[in-house]
């Protein structure tokens, strides 16, 4: 069984994936990862993001793997560099890339093959998994899903304001919903689920009974 989850930056995806594929005992595929461990490696190799071609080139020179928590780019431990802001900010580079997307909708439809799996992304029950059996749609007023990333990014010891972490979340909001492949679109067969003023616990139980409902 698939189960996807959709959704804007913030909504609690992730977070709530995790928790509910543990519940589930199914395979966790964190797919935003992917596109933040394309562009680590893009900025390690100081490749101008902007550049198309050599984007889509280094994407089939490189392997990313999902092993549990982990984030490994051709075996290295990338976890926590991948989530900083300065990456947060620059993946649009690699989502806005028809190459690199083809390259990852493979590697992420591979990784599903023949496993019980909770995926989330922004396009997994529209563009990369469109049969699956269990699709959800996360979300959150913009203000409440901002406190989330700043709360997230002052933890990890990263120094800004509410307002930039605000800002950057409306741009990186209107590039999702615009972009010319895998944006931000609810499947017309998926449930919309409000995270506003619930807890995690709560969110994940609702997911819960969602998945549980179509098994």
């Amino acid at each position: 069984m698939i189960v996807t989850i959709d959704g804007p930056a913030g909504a609690g995806k992730s977070s709530a994936a995790r928790e509910l594929a543990r519940r589930l005992g199914y395979r966790f595929l964190d797919t935003g990862a992917m596109y933040r461990a394309v562009t680590w490696a893009a900025k390690q190799r100081g490749l101008d993001l902007a550049d198309a071609d050599a984007l889509a080139q280094m994407v089939r020179e490189i392997r990313v793997e999902l092993a549990n928590d982990r984030v490994l780019v051709d075996g290295r431990d990338v976890t926590k560099e991948i989530r900083t802001f300065e990456i947060t900010t620059a993946i649009q580079y690699a989502a806005d890339n028809p190459a690199v997307r083809a390259q990852l909708v493979e590697w992420q439809r591979a990784a599903a093959d023949n496993d019980n799996v909770v995926t989330e992304g922004r396009d997994q029950g529209t563009v990369v998994f469109p049969q699956a059996e269990c699709k959800i749609f996360l979300t959150a007023e913009e203000d409440e899903r901002a406190r989330r990333r700043y709360r997230d990014l002052v933890a990890r010891g990263e120094s800004m304001s509410f307002e930039e972490v605000l800002s950057a979340q409306q741009t990186r909001d209107e590039r999702d919903r615009n972009r010319p492949v895998g944006a931000l679109v609810m499947a017309d067969d998926a449930v919309e689920v409000s995270t506003n003023r619930l807890t995690p616990q709560e969110v994940v139980a609702r997911l819960e009974e969602i998945v549980r409902s179509k098994q």
